[in-house]
C-alpha cells in the first residue's frame, strides 16, 4: 500500500512539475527539456533522493512507451508531399550531415582514448537533431525563404537516419562486445532494420484503411494507443528495433489513411506527460560524480558534432548542387539536440549497463550545451542565410 501511494504521489508531483517547467521556459532563456533533467538531478538520488526505487524500477517501460510515441510523430512527418519539393537535396543533406558527424564523432573519442564500443555509441546518437528547438526557432524567425522549409524538411528526416544509424551501432558494438560471434554486423542490422521496416508495413498498411472508421474521418486516440503500442510489443518481442518500427507505422499511417481529415496524430495530445515523466527520470538516474570525469570527452564531443554537422551538411549540399546560403549555413542550423539522443543514449544503457554512466553522463551534459546554445546558431544561420 506504502509503495503505491509513493508511486501515485510521484508520479502526480512529476506531471505537475512539467507544467510549472513549461512556464518557467516560456520565461527563460532555458528550454523546459534541461529544466526538467536538471530538477530530475535535484530529486534523483545524488541531491535529495526522494525519488521512491518503485518508481526507478518502472523506468524502462516508461522510456519506451514514451520513445514509440516520438518514433510515431516523427515518421508522420514523413509524407510526400512533405518531400515532393527539393527531395534531392532533403535526401543528400540530411544522410551526409548525420553519417559524417557520425564518423568524425567517433574517430575523435576513439583518438581521445575512448573504448570503440562507447565511441561508437556516441557517434551515433551526435547524428541526431532536436527538431522541437528548430521550429521553435523557424516560427519566431517567420521568414518563409527556401532556406527555411529546406531546413524543416532536413529536420524530419535527420532523426531517422540517427535511428538507422544507432541501428547499426548497436549491432556492431553487441558483436564487438562478443554476442553473436556467428553473425556479421551488417546481417543482425539488416535484421534489426528490415524486421523493423516489416513489422511497421505489416501493421500500417491495414491500419491505414481501417482507422478513422468509428469516427469518419477522425482518427481516435484509443486507436493511436492501440496500433502504437500493439507495433512496439511485437518489435520488442521479435527482438527488432521498435523505434524504427514505431516510425515507419507512422509515415505509412500518414501516407495512405487519405480518408482522414487531419493527419493521424492524435498522439501528440497526450506525448508531453510521458516526455515529462521520461526526462525528469533521466536526470534522476544520473550520477553527478561522473561529470567530473568527462571534461575533456565532452568537449572533444561538442567540437567533433559541430565539425560534423558543418562538414556534412556542406558535402551533402555539394553534392546537390545547393545555393550557397545552404551551403554555408545549413550546418550550423543543426546544432540543436535533446530528446531523441538522450531516448537512444538510455536505450542503448539498457541493452549494455556496462557504458550506462558514460553514455548519460557525455549525452546528457553535452545536450544541455546544444540545447541552450544551439538555437542561437540556429537563428544565426537562418539570419545570414536569408541576408545572402
Amino acid at each position: 500500500m506504502q509503495s503505491t501511494s509513493q508511486f501515485l504521489l510521484t508520479l502526480g508531483g512529476i506531471l505537475l512539475l512539467g507544467l510549472v517547467t513549461s512556464t518557467l521556459g516560456r520565461r527563460s532563456f532555458l528550454p523546459r527539456v534541461t529544466l526538467l533533467l536538471i530538477f530530475g538531478v535535484i530529486i534523483g538520488k545524488e541531491v535529495t533522493d526522494i525519488v521512491p526505487s518503485a518508481f526507478i524500477e518502472h523506468f524502462e517501460i516508461i522510456a519506451d512507451m514514451a520513445l514509440l510515441m516520438v518514433g510515431f510523430l516523427l515518421g508522420g512527418k514523413l509524407t510526400t508531399d512533405s518531400l515532393r519539393k527539393s527531395a534531392g537535396k532533403v535526401l543528400w543533406i540530411s544522410i551526409s550531415a548525420a553519417i559524417v558527424t557520425t564518423i568524425i564523432v567517433s574517430l575523435g573519442l576513439i583518438w581521445a582514448g575512448v573504448s570503440k564500443e562507447v565511441a561508437i555509441l556516441l557517434g551515433c546518437l551526435a547524428a541526431a537533431t532536436d527538431p522541437a528547438a528548430v521550429l521553435d526557432v523557424v516560427i519566431e524567425k517567420n521568414n518563409k525563404t527556401p532556406f527555411r522549409n529546406l531546413l524543416l524538411s532536413i529536420v524530419a528526416l535527420d532523426d531517422v537516419w540517427a535511428l538507422v544509424l544507432f541501428a547499426i551501432g548497436m549491432a556492431v558494438v553487441t558483436v564487438l562486445n562478443g554476442h553473436g560471434e556467428n553473425i556479421s554486423p551488417l546481417l543482425m542490422a539488416a535484421k534489426e532494420i528490415g524486421g523493423a521496416v516489416m513489422l511497421g508495413v505489416l501493421i500500417g498498411l491495414p491500419a491505414a484503411y481501417l482507422t478513422g472508421r468509428i469516427k469518419p474521418g477522425q482518427p481516435i486516440l484509443t486507436e493511436a494507443l492501440g496500433l502504437v503500442f500493439v507495433c512496439g510489443g511485437l518489435a520488442i518481442w521479435l527482438d527488432v528495433s521498435f523505434l524504427i518500427a514505431s516510425m515507419v507505422l507512422g509515415a505509412v499511417i500518414a501516407n495512405v489513411a487519405k480518408h482522414h481529415e487531419y493527419p493521424f496524430h492524435t498522439i501528440e495530445g497526450i506525448e508531453w506527460p510521458f516526455m515529462v515523466v521520461f526526462f525528469v527520470l533521466a536526470g534522476a538516474s544520473l550520477e553527478l560524480s561522473a561529470m567530473k570525469e568527462i571534461g575533456l570527452v565532452g568537449v572533444i564531443y561538442i567540437l567533433c558534432r559541430a565539425t560534423g554537422k558543418i562538414l556534412g551538411a556542406r558535402v551533402g549540399s555539394q553534392l546537390s548542387r545547393a545555393d550557397q546560403a545552404t551551403k554555408n549555413w545549413m550546418g550550423v542550423a543543426l546544432f540543436p539536440q535533446a530528446g531523441v539522443a538522450i531516448g537512444m543514449a538510455l536505450v542503448a544503457s539498457n541493452y549494455f549497463p556496462e557504458y550506462r554512466q558514460e553514455l548519460l553522463s557525455v549525452v546528457i551534459s553535452t545536450t544541455v550545451f546544444f540545447e541552450v546554445i544551439g538555437p542561437v546558431f540556429t537563428r544565426l544561420a537562418l539570419k545570414r542565410a536569408h541576408n545572402i
